[in-house]
C-alpha cells in the first residue's frame, strides 16, 4: 500500500519582531504569492501576538494561514501576560507553535508545562507544531536520539491517536537556528526517519506516515531545495528568512518544486 500525501508545509516564524505596518506589508506580500486557488503548497505565518489581527486581514482572501508562537493551557482567567487558545482562535489562527528551542532553553519551559500545551491547543482546536531537537553539546556526544525521545515522550504524554491528527513535529536542532549552520540534508532525513519510526511504534505505521515533520534551523533560499526533497523531510519552520518576501518565496517555491519531484510524499 502506498504512503498517504503529505503535502509540504512552510511556516514562517516571526519570533520578536516587526512593527505593525511592517507585519502587514509582509503579510500583504507573502499573501500575493499564495493565491486562495494555490494548492502546491501550505503556507503559515505566526507574527507576534500585538499584530495577529492586522496581519489576519492583510492574508484576508489568500490561501495563507495564522498562527500563533505559543499559547497557556489554562482557560481565561487571572493568569497575567499569558494568552489563551480561545483567545487565539477567535482572532483567527489555525495553527500555534509550541516547545520551540526558545522557550525550551531561553524562558526555561519544561516538558510537562509543553504537555499541557500541547494537549490545551489541540482540545481548543488549534493545529499544534510541536517543536523537538537538540543542542550543540548533545549533538556531539551522541545524545540526539535520547534528547529526542525524552522531548517526545514527555511532549506527547497524553495525547491521543486521534489527537495526532491535528499535530505536526517540527525538528528544529538548536545548534542551527539563527546560526548559519544548517544540517546537512543527510543529517536533517536521518533524524526524520527517526522520529517517523518513534511514531510508528508508539502509536502505527499509518499515523507515522501522515505525520507532517518539517526540518527548522537556518534554512535559507540557498539550501531549501535540498532539503526539502528529502523523503522524510515535508516542509520547514523558517526564522530569519520568513522577515522578508525576497527570501521567504524563494523557499516556499522550493517547497513546491519538491513536492513535484515527488519528495517527501509518496513512495
Amino acid at each position: 500500500m502506498s504512503e498517504p500525501f503529505r503535502r509540504k508545509l512552510v511556516a514562517g516564524n516571526w519570533k520578536m519582531n516587526t512593527t505593525r505596518a511592517s507585519a502587514v506589508e509582509l503579510g500583504r506580500g507573502i499573501a500575493q504569492l499564495v493565491p486562495a486557488d494555490r494548492t502546491d503548497v501550505d503556507v503559515l505565518v505566526c507574527p507576534p501576538f500585538p499584530y495577529l489581527c492586522a496581519v489576519a486581514s492583510a492574508i484576508e482572501g489568500s490561501a495563507v494561514q495564522l498562527g500563533a508562537q505559543d499559547a497557556y493551557y489554562e482557560p481565561p482567567g487571572a493568569f497575567t501576560g499569558e494568552v489563551a487558545v480561545n483567545m487565539l482562535t477567535d482572532v483567527g489562527c489555525h495553527y500555534v507553535i509550541i516547545g520551540h528551542s526558545e522557550r525550551r532553553h531561553i524562558l526555561g519551559e519544561t516538558d510537562p508545562l509543553i504537555q499541557r500545551k500541547v494537549s490545551a491547543a489541540i482540545a481548543g482546536s488549534l493545529e499544534v507544531i510541536f517543536c523537538v531537537g537538540e543542542q550543540l553539546a548533545e549533538r556531539e556526544a551522541l545524545q540526539t536520539e535520547r534528547v529526542l525521545d525524552r522531548q517526545m515522550a514527555g511532549g506527547l504524554a497524553e495525547l491521543t491517536e486521534a489527537g495526532l491528527e491535528h499535530l505536526t513535529i517540527a525538528y528544529e536542532p538548536v545548534w542551527a537556528i539563527g546560526t548559519g549552520r544548517t544540517a546537512t540534508p543527510e543529517q536533517a532525513e536521518d533524524v526524520h526517519l527517526y522520529l517517523r519510526k518513534w511514531l510508528a511504534d508508539r502509536y502505527n505505521p499509518r499515523r507515522a506516515q501522515s505525520m507532517r515533520i518539517l526540518y527548522g534551523g537556518s534554512v535559507n533560499p540557498k539550501n531549501a531545495l535540498e532539503l526539502l526533497s528529502q523523503r522524510d523531510v515535508d516542509g520547514a519552520l523558517i526564522g530569519g528568512a520568513s522577515l522578508k518576501v525576497e527570501t521567504f518565496q524563494p523557499i516556499i517555491e522550493a517547497a513546491a518544486a519538491a513536492t513535484s519531484e515527488g519528495g517527501g510524499t509518496k513512495t
